[in-house]
């Protein structure tokens, strides 16, 4: 592992589905860093509101309500042999903020202000003692705006739809179209750069990142190039 002075924070912003998570969390676990999966926690906060009746038949999401009880809502992250799972309240919710459920009902959820403000500050709190890889769509601007290093990951909607698409067949979801998967994609798209409260853009000082011909491998080999750059590896 790095020696602790020289550990650094890495965020890694951009589109649903286009891999950052994938990248983050092996770039993490190759360069000895705790691994944040910032998507994951608004998946989670969708799930309790979900479960909990606060969004309606609409899509709309009953604000008041989920601000009313944000502070019952407590997420963490447990290592397991597949990597790590995110709890809520304790349980772990892994498989089910991956449904394409939730999917369609997190951007809602996450253009709220006072979510964003709440899980901010977990994922600042996250990052005080440094040696993280963290990803999501603010991370870069919002989060960490000083964060040595910045990735800003990109590929067409229709790449990472398929993606998406073929990820839920493999985790048994036949349920879901690649034209479904692909609307969800567009949609969230759409909502991430236009709302009001920390869209999606790039950092200024991000790198920029198209992987729609990268294998996982040559993201990899990328990802540490980019490390050892900065650290002066």
């Amino acid at each position: 592992m790095e020696n602790k002075d020289k550990q650094i924070i890495i965020a890694i912003d951009g589109f649903s589905s286009s891999g950052k998570s994938t990248m983050a969390k092996e770039l993490a676990r190759r360069i000895g860093y705790r691994y944040i999966d910032s998507g994951a926690m608004y998946r989670a906060v969708t799930l309790y509101a979900l479960e909990h009746g606060m969004i309606l038949g609409d899509g709309s999401v009953d604000a008041a309500a989920l601000t009313a009880a944000l502070d019952d809502i407590h997420i963490d992250f447990m290592p397991c042999a597949d990597g790590q799972h995110t709890l809520l309240n304790g349980r772990d919710v892994e498989k089910e903020i991956r449904s394409l459920r939730v999917s369609s009902s997190v951007s809602p959820v996450a253009v709220i202000p006072a979510v964003r403000h709440a899980l901010v500050a977990q994922q600042q709190a996250f990052g005080n003692e440094r040696g993280i890889v963290m990803d999501g769509r603010d991370i870069g601007t919002t989060v960490f705006p000083d964060a040595e290093l910045k990735i800003y990951v990109n590929a067409p909607a229709e790449t990472r739809a398929r993606r998406r698409w073929l990820e839920l067949q493999e985790k048994g979801d036949t349920t879901s179209s690649y034209e479904d998967v692909l609307e969800n994609v567009v949609s969230r798209d759409r909502i991430d750069m236009t709302r009001e409260e920390s869209p999606l853009r790039r950092a200024d000082d991000a790198i920029d990142l198209d992987n729609s011909d990268m294998s996982i491998e040559e993201q990899n080999e990328w990802l540490i190039k980019q490390f050892n750059r900065v650290t002066g590896k």
